[in-house]
């Protein structure tokens, strides 16, 4: 070794330190390239401040961070303009675990105004070290603004570094990494500039791309988040949307503003004007991106509720470090503080837009199912949401909200009645509306996979229940009928008896209803239990426990006086009552018991029917 060459020993059990950076702290290997620049970045920017007080640190014109592989040589040089580094500050900021350039400096800025302070990004002093994920050897040649000297830190991760004289022509940092043998894909140009591109698009020093001597800027550089709202054109927030979503439309809405105070952060979101390709009902987490002092972290933070998973966008906080992990993020209190801030400000702008019914209907119509999410997942903001739910309703046309129907309930109608099924169009001829239709009371209509599950949840709405009008026994006779037909038969109790008993393995109970007018019959749920269409859904996720249902039948029917008639005089019934359970099955959407022997009965009814007695068409002249 030469005279000149000096040899240190790492500080602060610097093996078990570097093993923790290299194969703990960071969730994706290629963060060691956000890393390296953001301190290239961070350099710069104090080169620039030192500038304000000192004209011999000004930063060259062309000052810029240069990224340049050699796949001969198998090395990854990052180059800047920076600050640069005495002996002295390699040896504190590189020798020694956790101690940051950075901090240090910050904490030295003491009384400057905050405006002249330069926006420095690596402040937890272990980044530089995520070199050695991909290097086995890195080597630092710096020269300190207003200084000749310059020097070379070396090292290869194992416990020791050294330090000897070099020569660099201008004040920078040049940090030459010897790339491990299944590093290769750091030394193709497209890689890195996808790297760069995805962690440090917006950070404004520009960064250059150097291959076969031809340099390509390929940072954004600019932070529109950071800007101020009339600073930027409609058109540069639709550029941006599209950019950070992939999207090809406009937003519906942009939320753009920064929190001040106790917590600092600034925030770009948009809620999409389309649905995205891949549905959001099947992609669970939120993806908006988590920034650091302009450097993207991670789009896992999930800064909103997986119920506001359809937001897009970037949170850009000063109160966060740059140099941790996704794991290490979720257990942050700061982001607990920033989610919480977040969350709150989309439901303010979703309450907002929702006052113009027209123009919140392609929201809902996009988001609405994942918004109803938020019923049963979130017991805090479930107040928040329900007025933001849209549904269509038995009586009117187009969507209404929860307000508004409590507005136009009947006098004396206690509860908020809503029905479930999968089909839509469906529901609206559905035979479970027959009763509330005639007697002019009001049913929500729902068929979105979720509605099985956030009415329980959220239970009341302004103090009235919701009530699923399949789930037990509901009494409207206190509500005048538009249709009264004929008295029931004296001996409809009789056929109750007698379908109780043919039924007994098939239906909890058997009972007669005014909620019907056209149909025969209908099934409900008991009372106390999970409605109908929460029972199918547990029998085609295969899970037991379902109760039976009960049939309710219409004592006012051709078909149930019929069979009234029939049990009077005798006759055994038990084959048409399970007809009758079929019937109401199929009513509802749902298959026969045995789908084969239920077409066979009705393939034999057909056949035993009378022929036609239409008149058959007058004989032509041949």
């Amino acid at each position: 070794m030469s005279d000149t060459v000096e040899r240190h020993e790492f500080g602060a059990e610097v093996g078990r330190l570097l093993d923790l950076v290299v194969h703990a702290l960071y969730s994706d290997r290629e963060i060691f390239l956000r890393e390296l620049v953001a301190n290239a970045a961070d350099a710069m920017d104090r080169r620039r401040f030192e500038a304000l007080t000192d004209q011999a640190s000004a930063l060259p014109p062309d000052a810029k961070v240069r990224i340049t592989p050699d796949k001969a040589a198998r090395t990854l040089t990052l180059a800047d303009a920076g600050i640069g580094m005495t002996k002295a500050e390699l040896a504190q900021n590189l020798g020694t675990i956790a101690r940051s350039g950075t901090r240090a400096f910050s904490q030295s800025l003491g009384d400057a105004k905050p405006e002249d302070k330069p926006s420095l990004i690596g402040q937890f002093g272990v980044g530089f070290y995520s070199a050695f994920m991909v290097a086995d050897r890195v080597t630092v040649t710096s020269r300190r603004a207003g200084s000749d000297e310059a020097w070379t830190w070396a090292s290869e991760g194992q416990g020791s570094y050294t330090l000897e004289p070099a020569t660099r022509p201008e004040p920078g940092t040049d940090i030459v990494l010897h790339l491990k043998a299944d590093a290769d894909e750091y030394l193709e140009g497209y890689r890195l500039d996808h790297v760069v591109r995805k962690w440090a698009d917006h950070i404004t020093v520009p960064i250059a791309l150097v291959e076969d001597g031809k340099e390509e800027t390929v940072n954004q550089g600019t932070a529109l988040w950071r800007k101020s709202k009339s600073e930027i054109t409609p058109e540069q927030y639709t550029a941006f949307y599209r950019h950070v979503g992939m999207n090809f439309d406009e937003p519906w809405a942009t939320l753009h503003w920064r929190a001040e105070g106790a917590l600092e952060f600034s925030a770009l979101l948009f809620v999409p004007g389309m649905k995205p390709f891949q549905a959001v009902e099947n992609e669970r987490a939120s993806k908006v991106r988590l920034h650091v002092r302009r450097m993207f972290i991670t789009d896992e933070a999930e800064l909103l509720p997986t119920w506001l998973r359809f937001v897009q966008g970037v949170v850009d906080t000063e109160d966060l470090p740059l140099n941790v992990s996704r794991e290490m993020l979720q257990a942050t209190p700061v982001l607990t503080k920033i989610r919480r801030a977040v969350t709150g400000r989309v439901l303010t702008e979703l309450t907002n837009r929702a006052k113009d019914a027209e123009g919140y209907t392609p929201f809902w119509e996009n988001f609405g199912p994942v918004l109803k999410e938020g019923i049963y997942e979130d017991h805090e903001r479930r107040a928040e949401i329900a007025p933001l739910l849209r549904f269509h309703s038995s009586a009117q046309d187009g969507w209404t909200s929860l307000p508004d129907y409590v507005a136009r309930m009947k006098d004396g109608q206690e509860a908020i009645y809503y029905l479930v099924a999968d089909d839509a169009d469906a529901l609206k001829s559905s035979p479970q509306l027959e009763g509330f239709r005639a007697r002019g009371v009001e049913v929500l209509l729902l068929s979105d996979h979720v509605d099985a599950f956030w009415p329980e949840a959220l239970g009341r709405f302004d103090d009235k229940p919701l009530r699923s009008i399949t789930q037990g026994a509901i009494d409207l006779s206190t509500f005048a009928d538009a249709a009264e037909g004929p008295e029931a038969p004296a001996s409809v109790d009789a056929l109750v008896a007698a379908l109780k008993t043919a039924l007994a393995a098939d239906v909890s109970e058997v009972r007669a209803t005014d909620r019907l007018v056209e149909s025969a019959v209908v099934l409900s749920a008991p009372a106390g239990g999970p409605d109908l269409q929460m029972q199918r859904l547990l029998r085609r996720a295969g899970r037991g426990g379902a109760s039976l249902p009960v049939l309710e039948i219409n004592p006012r029917h051709p078909l149930i006086r019929g069979l009234a008639d029939r049990v009077e005089a005798g006759a055994d019934v038990a084959e048409a009552a399970g007809t009758l359970v079929d019937l109401a099955r199929v009513q509802d959407g749902d298959t026969p018991r045995d789908p084969v022997a239920f077409a066979r009965k009705v393939a034999a009814a057909l056949a035993a029917a009378p022929p036609s007695t239409a008149p058959s068409a007058p004989a032509t002249d041949a």
